[in-house]
Order: C-alpha cells, then sequence, then structure tokens
C-alpha cells in the first residue's frame, strides 16, 4: 500500500501590505516533512510505504505569491505524477484559509489538480484547520474531510490520525464514499467560536453524537475564515458517509447538523473577558496578581495580521507616570525589520535610540524610545501546530527609566506559548515574566498555556487588520444575505 502525503497551511489575511513568499514558509521535504505532520505511528505497518513530499507551513500572513504557491503545489503534484502508478492513496493537511494571486483558494486549486491527475476514484483524505472555507466541489474531491474539533487546536494530532485511519481503511476496503457538504449563511470570527464555551461545546458534542451512528463515518461543522474577501467566505458542515449506500442518510444528517448550528447563531458571543481599549489596559493594571494579559485582537498574527501596531504601546506610554512606575509590562511582541535589526547588531547592555513602528496606517505609527537592550535571542515554534526550530530574532529591549520590556521581531510570529514567552530572556535581568504585571501579545483569544499561567486575561478591541466586530469589513463577493452582517 502506497500513500502519498503533503502538507499545505496558511491563513492569508489581504488587509496587511505584507506579501507571504517562500522566506516566510517553514519548508521541509521528503522524509523531514513527515517530522511536523503529526503523524505519530498511525502508518507504521510493514505493509504501508509512505511517499512523503512537502510540509509548507506558512503559519498566517499575507496573500501568498504565485510563484511560491506554484513551487509548494508543484512538488505535491509532481509527486503524484512520478508515483501515480502504484500510488494507493493521498493524504494532505490543508488549512483552507491560504489566498494565492491570480488563483485565489490554494487548497481547493491544489485537490482540483489533483484529481485532474488521478480521476475521480483514488481515495483523497484532508485534515484541516476549521477556520478555512469550503466548497462543494472542494469537499466532493475528497473522499474524506474532517476538521479539528478543538479552538484553540489542541486536538491537531488526534484529528490527524483520525483521518489517516480512516484513509487507510478505505484502500484496505474498497469504500468510495463522497462527502456531503452544506454551506451556512454564517459568518464569525475565530473568537467568536471557542470551543470550550456554548454553543460550541453543545455542536461538538452533536457532532460525537452523530458519529455513533453506524451509517456515518464524520461530521464537522467547519467556522470558516473572513480575513480576505471571497465568494467561498462562511460557515459549513461536512459529513462523510460510510459507503455510498449511506448516502441519502448524510444528507439527512447533513441538513440536521445545519439546522443545528444555524438555530444557535444568535448564541455565538466572544469568549471571556473583552473590552474596548481603554477599558482593558485599565482592567488588567487594576489585577492585583501577576500576570496579567492583554491580548491586541486587532492586531492578532494567528489570523494574519502583521503583528506591528504601536497602539497599546502608546496606550501605556500616555499613563499617568505615578501609575506607570507602579506596574511592569511586557510587550510580546512587536513587529519591526529595522528596529530588531538595528538592535540585533548592538552588545547587550548597550544604550539606543530607536524608533519603533513600521508606519503602514495610524495603529502602527512610530514611537521614539531610548531604550537598553537587554537580551537577544531565537523566536520558538509552537508546539501546538507541530513547529520546530528557528523562528527568527528576538530582541529584547527596556524603555529607558520606565518598567516596560518590548520583545521586537522581524516577522509575525505567535507567542502563544510559555516557552515563547521564555526565550525573550527576561532573566538576563533576573526577573522571570510570571512576575510582570501586563503582558500585551499579538492574539484573539488567550491561548490554553498562557491563559492557564496568567491571573487575569482581557481581550482589547482594537482596530487593525483582524478586527473582531464582522459588521465593519468591507465584504463585497462573500454570499447575501449573511448573518451578522444581516438580520436573518
Amino acid at each position: 500500500m502506497k500513500i502519498l502525503v503533503g502538507k499545505f497551511t496558511l491563513e492569508s489575511n489581504e488587509h496587511v501590505p505584507m506579501k507571504c513568499d517562500l522566506e516566510n514558509v517553514a519548508l521541509s521535504y521528503a522524509s523531514e516533512s513527515l517530522c511536523h505532520m503529526h503523524l505519530g505511528n498511525v502508518f507504521d505497518r510493514d505493509d504501508i510505504e509512505v511517499i512523503p513530499t512537502i510540509c509548507a507551513d506558512a503559519a498566517c500572513s499575507g496573500v501568498m505569491k504565485n510563484r511560491a504557491y506554484e513551487h509548494i503545489a508543484g512538488t505535491i503534484t509532481d509527486a503524484v505524477r512520478a508515483n501515480l502508478s502504484t500510488l494507493d492513496g493521498i493524504y494532505l493537511c490543508l488549512h483552507g484559509a491560504s489566498y494565492v494571486e491570480e488563483v485565489g483558494s490554494g487548497e481547493h486549486e491544489l485537490l482540483a489538480r489533483i484529481r485532474a491527475i488521478v480521476g475521480p476514484y483514488l481515495p483523497i483524505a484532508v485534515c484541516c484547520d476549521p477556520h478555512g472555507n469550503l466548497t462543494k466541489d472542494y469537499v466532493e474531491n475528497c473522499t474524506f474531510i474532517r476538521s479539528y474539533r478543538e479552538s484553540p487546536h489542541i486536538d491537531i494530532a488526534e484529528s490527524v490520525q483520525h483521518t489517516c485511519r480512516e484513509l487507510i481503511a478505505f484502500i484496505d476496503e474498497g469504500r468510495r464514499p463522497v462527502p456531503v457538504y452544506r454551506k451556512l449563511p454564517l459568518i464569525l470570527g475565530g473568537e467568536q467560536s471557542v470551543s470550550s464555551d456554548e454553543p460550541v461545546r453543545s455542536i461538538n458534542a452533536y457532532l460525537d453524537g452523530l458519529e455513533r451512528d453506524e451509517g456515518i463515518l464524520s461530521a464537522s461543522w467547519h467556522v470558516g475564515y473572513l480575513r480576505h474577501d471571497c465568494p467561498e467566505a462562511g460557515c459549513g458542515v461536512v459529513v462523510v458517509p460510510k459507503s455510498m449506500d449511506d448516502r441519502l442518510h448524510a444528507e439527512k444528517i447533513a441538513d440536521n447538523l445545519a439546522s443545528y448550528v444555524w438555530e444557535r447563531r444568535f448564541k455565538f458571543h466572544y469568549t471571556g473577558t473583552t473590552a474596548e481599549p481603554d477599558q482593558a489596559l485599565e482592567m488588567a493594571l487594576k489585577c492585583e496578581g501577576t500576570p496579567a494579559f492583554v491580548t491586541d485582537s486587532g492586531d492578532n498574527v494567528t489570523s494574519g495580521a502583521m503583528g506591528a501596531n504601536t497602539f497599546i504601546l502608546r496606550q501605556v506610554l500616555a499613563l499617568d507616570p505615578k501609575q506607570l512606575d507602579t506596574k511592569s509590562f511586557l510587550f510580546a511582541s512587536i513587529h519591526d525589520d529595522s528596529t530588531c535589526h538595528q538592535l540585533m547588531g548592538l552588545a547587550v547592555g548597550t544604550s539606543a535610540e530607536i524608533k519603533l513602528g513600521i508606519g503602514a496606517d495610524a495603529m502602527s505609527e512610530p514611537v521614539s524610545l531610548t531604550v537598553e537592550l537587554v537580551a537577544t535571542g531565537r523566536q520558538e515554534g509552537t508546539r501546538m501546530y507541530g513547529e520546530e526550530g528557528d523562528y527568527g530574532p528576538i530582541a529584547t529591549a527596556k524603555v529607558i527609566n520606565r518598567p516596560i520590556y518590548i520583545a521586537i521581531t522581524d516577522n509575525n510570529h505567535s507567542f502563544v506559548e510559555e516557552h515563547q514567552l521564555d526565550a525573550c530572556n527576561l532573566t538576563a535581568r533576573g526577573i522571570d515574566w510570571r512576575d510582570i504585571d501586563v503582558i500585551v501579545v499579538k492574539q484573539g483569544y488567550i491561548h490554553p498555556e498562557l491563559k492557564a499561567a496568567g491571573e487575569f486575561s482581557v481581550m482589547s478591541l482594537t482596530d487593525g487588520a483582524t478586527p473582531q466586530n464582522t459588521k465593519l469589513i468591507d465584504f463585497k463577493r462573500i454570499m447575501r444575505p449573511m448573518f451578522p452582517i444581516d438580520e436573518i
């Protein structure tokens, strides 16, 4: 049994000036690529030969350049052609939220190209992020498609291995089901779809119940992605029948699932504490324990923002000096290529005049500061997402005469796990980041490790490339009417 595997993940935010090129993608090939796919031992069978292609993890960025996409897609399709005569199945990890110059959805285009090569019957199994967009053609080009249940995505490995086991079963048993798709007139941000909260918790329980049906292999709810304007944007559900004999039954189940989600449309809400920026900062300052986390939701790098906004920094600098001097702050991080490289060229302990902020818009307005370089280091990957290795430089600086520490980077990689805050290396000053009063991170919802480490967290409803109010986004190409933009 020969199974070809590949991975391509990207959330493309069209509201940022940067474009995603190959230098912004964590690339690995051949056998090395398997280390980043959460496969575990699912293919460890004597009669299974895995054909690895590429792991292209672009995380969250802007629209992808066509040449970068063609390299990634071409690596996979070339391998499909080269192994076509002996291939038994294909497994792909595809996010669902990419957007490519001159192409549109990279995932949808890739799967269409593969189907054109292999024909309609070769089993193709796809595991995807729930924050990706679907179409009927894309879903029906799969033999099996399933999204992660949990947001934040703590079940990636479980979902990947479940998908791969189903693929193996299709090959062993000769079954070729066609998934059933239903689109909903509902568009949501990820911050309204946290799985530990309602209504997502009930939706996931409902999905689990559907999968106890003997005729149903999988049921998924796909939240969708709204950071680029496209016709496929919005929520959808997918039900995979056990066999084609169960297709009509799966159609009914899909209708019921779509209705179940739709009936709960008024219950979607922000999880945790949220507040307008001034109130959010005030709440964090009143927290008696440490640390209090403030998430800069309008500059959420896990949804493709640049992480370059200086707005909250300027809020802090404008505080009354008496109030400012009683609290300590850490910004993890602020993305500014030139300032990062300026500081990385200095010796630790050096003082410098910097102009922090890329000046792309009012939110990233530059701030003139006198700082001392506290530490330099390297960013670490997000283990939840299978990232390993070096993710670029960090220069941690302290504002002179102010208890403000800023981790400055040359990219928009996220700081969502404890070890990533460790990499800011405040210990060079004898400081544990857990003792910092207020930590500002470029997220929407707070991720699990930081939530557990914090005394308090609040999502600040800042402006930027990832606004939380869907009604503020100037959509032109989405299906209408669409809730909550339209009253339905």
